[in-house]
């Protein structure tokens, strides 16, 4: 019999056991590298990009997205952190060392010869067993209530770079997404990505960060003769250009005479006056158009007594419509008096350092705003900038969902706690792998005790007699070690998170359980046409009486 090769000559394979044992390996080592950046004592991870730029961070996010990894099980955890962190903006680094300890305690059940889908089905009824549950071991809280919101983000931000500065940064937080609050439709509805725009400038102190009632734009008038103060100003908002419309594809004018050419700019002359014309019939003070302004458009609106910016982005234009109450305009034609905005309270154009900033401030009912941040260095900065976005993300997913759960890793051994209590009523080998995830779960309060420097084992045995006894609040101290009541201690995280952090490490972990094969080094298809799919080799030396493999 013929030798039949199936697959490209480079084609690198891997199947079975050894698939699933690589793909449990690269999780447990992409959990491992930022393993010791969880809890207050974390350490912090230097990362350096082939440009020689400098990152300092301890966000595993922010950590995960500049390693470069050829794993393809590796790449599938770097995605969880990016999941984890657009959905709920926290827990980032939890849901890596959870997905990478689940895959590590399936490696026993392998050896124990159960099949990847028993194992799976353990997997995901333990996953149901913990989402009915958690509620048990959660609190309501009050969203008016400003003291009790501050306290959840404190404790959030008690594991990150700022927590020196948590009263400065909780506010901060705090008035930014209560700026961007907004019913509609019977919904609340926090858009803090479009709508809450965080401005790094280097220079001063941390201390002279603050929230702007309004927004700012690193912008300057366009011509020095323009108010660069206006109080009360009526704002008119264009996205479209104020210079002479040009043709959409390629365009030629055929002149026989010089008159032509003399009338040809004499019209684009017309245009942009009847522009301007159009844009002083609502006697606007301050006009910002996201497209260019030609030099005689600025002349005539100068003269008119008007300020015009130029260039905005669209998502500034959209801010500034959100907090003066103007209406975006693409003709100047169709301006009315109530496309003007006039909940701006004062316009002013400041320098700090070498750049111009547009301030529209004192807004009536802003529903947008800009965070300025201000620190030594731009590393810094990048760094305040992570960890506000995590506060922001907090105090959004709490008045999404008013509930608490207790930090320090109580949650998670009240759960794996139920999990093991419970494991013996379930019928069938998918028990072992139901028990596995309640053991998983002790993996994060052991992380904080590892990280605190206690001695790890004395901490997680009486951390389970605690919730042995029912008190389920007992956590690990993440500054000192020891097991101490999150109740009196005051860490609290949103159910929000907690919850999207175990279907995000269990779901994807069941994913690459069910991987039996990795096929690697594909060729793609050929210039002139498809590359062959699979070929067959001459038949070997022995003829049809040699039996070979693949």
């Amino acid at each position: 019999m013929s030798n039949v090769i199936v697959l490209n000559q480079n084609t690198k394979r891997e199947s079975g056991r050894k698939a699933q044992k690589g793909n449990i390996q690269a999780g447990g080592l992409v959990a491992d590298i930022i393993r010791t950046t969880l809890g207050p004592r974390s350490m912090l991870k230097m990362l350096l990009d082939p440009m020689g730029g400098i990152a300092l961070t301890s966000d595993g996010h922010a950590i995960l997205r500049e390693i470069d990894v050829t794993h393809p099980a590796a790449k599938m955890m770097i995605d969880l952190a990016r999941t984890q962190d657009e959905e709920v903006g926290d827990g980032t680094t939890s849901v890596i060392i959870l997905a990478g300890e689940v895959l590590q305690v399936a490696d026993p059940l392998f050896d124990r010869k159960l099949h990847p889908t028993v194992i799976v089905r353990g997997y995901s009824e333990a996953l149901d067993f913990c989402l009915k549950n958690i509620g048990r071991f959660s609190i309501p809280i009050d969203i008016e209530n400003r003291e009790e919101l501050s306290k959840v983000i404190q404790s959030c931000l008690g594991t990150k770079f700022t927590r020196r500065w948590s009263d400065l940064m909780t506010k901060l937080a705090l008035d930014a997404v209560l700026t961007v609050k907004r019913e509609h439709n019977g919904s609340t509805e926090i858009d803090i990505k479009r709508y809450a725009r965080i401005e790094k400038i280097p220079g001063g102190d941390i201390e002279d960060s603050k929230v702007l009632k309004g927004i700012m734009i690193n912008k300057d008038v366009v011509d020095s003769s323009m108010k660069r103060r206006i109080v009360n100003p009526r704002i008119v908002l264009l996205d479209c250009s104020l210079e002479y419309k040009k043709g959409e594809s390629q365009t030629s004018v055929e002149i026989t005479k010089e008159e032509d050419f003399q009338r040809l700019l004499e019209l684009e002359e017309e245009y942009i006056k009847r522009c301007c014309l159009d844009i002083i019939a609502v006697k606007p003070t301050l006009v910002c158009v996201e497209k260019g302004v030609s030099d005689l458009a600025a002349h005539y609106l100068s003269k008119a007594g008007i300020t015009v910016l130029r260039r905005l982005k669209k998502l500034d234009n959209n801010r500034l419509a959100r907090a003066s109450g103007a209406t975006i305009q693409n003709r100047t034609d169709n301006l009315k008096e109530s496309d003007v905005g006039t909940e701006c309270g004062l316009f002013e154009v400041k320098k700090i350092a070498d750049e111009y900033f547009s301030y529209f401030v004192d807004c009536a009912n802003p529903k947008a705003c800009t965070v300025v941040l201000r620190g030594a260095t731009k590393d810094v900065l990048n760094e305040i900038e992570r960890n506000l976005h995590d506060a922001m993300s907090i105090v959004r997913n709490v008045v999404s969902d008013p509930r608490l759960c207790p930090g320090g890793g109580a949650v998670e051994m009240a759960l794996a706690h139920a999990v093991q209590q419970h494991s013996p009523s379930i019928q069938g080998t998918h028990q072992y792998a139901f028990n596995a995830i309640g053991v998983a779960l002790e993996i994060i309060p052991r992380t904080l005790a590892q990280n605190s420097g206690s001695h790890t084992v004395r901490a997680i045995t009486e951390l389970r007699a605690k919730h042995a006894a029912g008190d389920f609040t007992f956590g690990v101290d993440g500054e000192t070690g020891k097991i101490v009541d999150m109740k009196t201690l005051g860490v609290w995280e949103p159910i929000v998170v907690k919850t999207q952090e175990l279907k995000t490490a269990i779901e994807s972990a069941s994913m690459l359980l069910r991987i039996d094969e990795i096929l690697s080094g594909m060729s793609k298809k050929a210039k002139g046409g498809p590359a062959p799919a699979a070929q067959q080799a001459q038949p070997t030396p022995g003829g049809d009486d040699d039996e070979g493999g693949e």
